[in-house]
């Protein structure tokens, strides 16, 4: 039998040592632009498939951080919609009881399946037809984003304003109750009530919220409260944008940068990729991209990103694209944020005629581009 010189031995367990570690190094961390760009190409795939909510949901923030026309029809689309559903309202707040059946309504179908969604309920209840009166509200605001709000697209608007108007939200965005399970809605609330000049609650939410839920309580916070706040402060920044259509003042909101900055390690192992993800983003809102929290909350998404899915699983790791799509449209823009923001699209008929109308916060120059891209 032909014998092996002893080196050879020697070189060869040499050489499998040496593949075997290399087979051992972990993978190289892929760029949050790449992450980015694999999770937008899987919803791009399956974006026919999903509902219409999560469709509009996905193209309205799609075009808010790209300007990108492609996005136009899928907003065009919800836009009418809109207009249709209001128009309906519109013609029948004048019915004797018909927002305090649609209140009660409301409540009686509000999902049960958590024991989140079983709190809401149960505060819900308590406040008539709020529940009616705050998706009017944001039925209206979203109308007064995409140019919506005037006379020709929504006859009669006015009178659903004035309905606004009689509602007592003072009493239901202060109350300690409902910030305890509803903070983040009561946010997106009180920016609704003054982006359409209902009222002005901004500061008297913000400080019922800040009272109720003061930095030395965090120890004391429940995981379901310390969330609830959490995602409350998001929403109070991310409302103040318009949803994406500009920045903030970081002065106005240190408040709420500087407990997310203290707060970071708890952020990361007590909440959830949709909650932190929107913690990023309210730095990058605020013009603090540079926030060590940010590469902290990127590099946190990234190893949470399931390449096989092509998605960010939920917390227990589901991976359904529909229920994924909130999720996963944060994760697309904190890491792969944009140079600017691009607000609206305007959508009204009145702008595509070549009347006056203005978007809010924009010149109609910007609505009359938004409809030249639309007809392309």
């Amino acid at each position: 039998m032909k014998r092996h010189a002893p080196w050879r031995w020697l070189v060869g367990g040499a050489l499998a040592l040496l593949l075997a570690g290399c087979a051992l190094e972990p993978a190289p961390r892929p760029s949050d632009e790449a992450v980015a760009a694999e999770i937008r190409a899987t919803y791009q795939r399956a974006l026919p498939a999903l509902s219409v909510g999560s469709q509009r949901h996905y193209a309205q923030r799609m075009y808010r951080i790209t300007g990108e026309a492609r996005w136009l029809p899928l907003n065009r689309d919800y836009g009418e919609r809109l207009v249709a559903s209001l128009r309906e309202e519109i013609a029948r707040l004048d019915e004797p009881g018909y927002a305090a059946r649609r209140g009660r309504e409301g409540v009686e179908g509000y999902p049960e399946r958590t024991a989140k969604q079983r709190r809401r309920k149960r505060m819900l209840a308590d406040w008539g037809e709020i529940h009616y009166a705050k998706g009017l509200a944001f039925d209206l605001t979203q109308a007064l984003y995409h140019g919506l709000l005037n006379d020709r697209d929504l006859p009669g608007h006015r009178r659903a304003l004035d309905y606004l108007a009689g509602v007592d939200f003072r009493a239901f965005v202060t109350d300690p109750a409902v910030l305890d399970v509803y903070a983040a809605q009561v946010a997106n609330l009180v920016h609704y009530l003054d982006d359409l000049g209902v009222a002005d609650l901004r500061g008297e939410a913000i400080a019922a919220f800040r009272a109720r839920f003061p930095p030395s309580r965090d120890a004391t916070l429940s995981q379901a409260l310390y969330r609830n706040k959490i995602y409350g402060m998001t929403h109070f920044v991310i409302a103040a944008s318009d949803y994406y259509q500009k920045p903030v003042s970081a002065d106005d909101f240190a408040w709420v940068l500087d407990a997310f900055s203290a707060g970071l390690a708890r952020i990361l192992t007590d909440t959830k990729e949709d909650i932190y993800t929107e913690v990023g983003i309210s730095f990058l809102l605020a013009e603090r991209g540079e926030a060590p929290a940010v590469v902290r909350l990127r590099e946190a998404l990234v190893a949470a990103y399931d390449p096989v899915a092509g998605m960010v699983p939920s917390e227990s790791g589901g991976t359904d694209l529909d229920r994924g799509e909130h999720r996963n449209v944060l994760a697309i823009m904190l890491l792969d944020w944009p140079e600017r923001l691009y607000p609206g699209p305007c959508l009204s008929a009145s702008v595509q005629e070549g009347a006056s109308t203005v978007c809010r916060g924009r010149a109609p120059s910007s609505c009359e581009a938004s409809v030249r891209l639309m007809s392309r």
